[in-house]
């Protein structure tokens, strides 16, 4: 057997035994190396509300927007957490959104760029969250403040196929902002009356998909932090 074909069936074996001595202990296991993606994309009232105040999403680090398209953006997936048979965490370390806009007048940075980076995404299933650094520009970062509530729309679960493949599918939907997040972009956006009314109309801020393959990519993605520039 060529290592080329044996390495994935070692790795497959790997997900199957790690699957099942999670019963008791929870396990991380990296999938950087895989192809294993999320792929946010932003809801149309969402890029309208964002339109209004003239704010736009710019991808960082690992992160890439989705070829033809200005409302979706992929992070890959670095590690996922196992516990039980459930999985009960994923991570997207290296990842950034900045949402950012030019302060308009009336606005006290006017003509300064202003918002925030959010990185290093961290998906809850406990609590049915979506975590994140976030930074003001020029700002200090808080670490993994909740983002996004969400809805379990498709639950991921992992599928074995012969000769040992691994593949998973999910998607969550109904992402609404945490209070901390809506009053971030209120005050790092520096919305006015009107845009912060835009921004309350969006009842959900699109879905989050993640699909998992037992395939590597060309090249390792970095999982190291994503730390913005001061």
């Amino acid at each position: 057997m060529q290592i080329s074909t044996f390495r994935p069936l070692v790795l497959a074996a790997g997900f199957a035994a790690a699957t099942l001595s999670a019963q008791a202990f929870a396990l991380t296991i990296p999938t950087n190396a895989l192809v294993a993606d999320s792929t946010q994309k932003f809801s149309q009232v969402a890029m309208d509300a964002f339109s209004v105040a003239g704010v736009q999403v710019i991808p960082l680090g690992n992160a890439t927007a989705v070829a033809g398209t200005e409302d979706a953006f992929k992070l890959p997936i670095t590690t996922i957490t196992i516990s039980g048979f459930k999985i009960a965490g994923g991570d997207a370390k290296g990842s950034a959104l900045e949402i950012s806009r030019i302060a308009p007048r009336g606005t006290p940075s006017v003509g300064k760029k202003v918002g925030v980076t959010l990185a290093n995404f961290t998906i809850n299933y406990v609590s049915k969250q979506v975590l994140a650094d976030i930074t003001p520009l020029g700002g200090v970062t808080a670490r993994q403040e909740p983002l996004y509530n969400f809805n379990v729309a498709t639950p991921l679960g992992l599928k074995y196929k012969f000769p040992l493949s691994v593949t998973g599918l999910e998607v969550l939907d109904q992402l609404t902002l945490t209070p901390q997040t809506r009053e971030a972009f209120i005050t790092k956006l520096e919305l006015k009356a009107f845009e912060i009314g835009a921004l309350d109309t969006v009842d959900t801020f699109g879905t989050l998909t993640q699909e998992i393959f037992l395939k590597f990519r060309p090249a390792p993605v970095s999982n190291k932090l994503y730390t913005p520039a001061p």
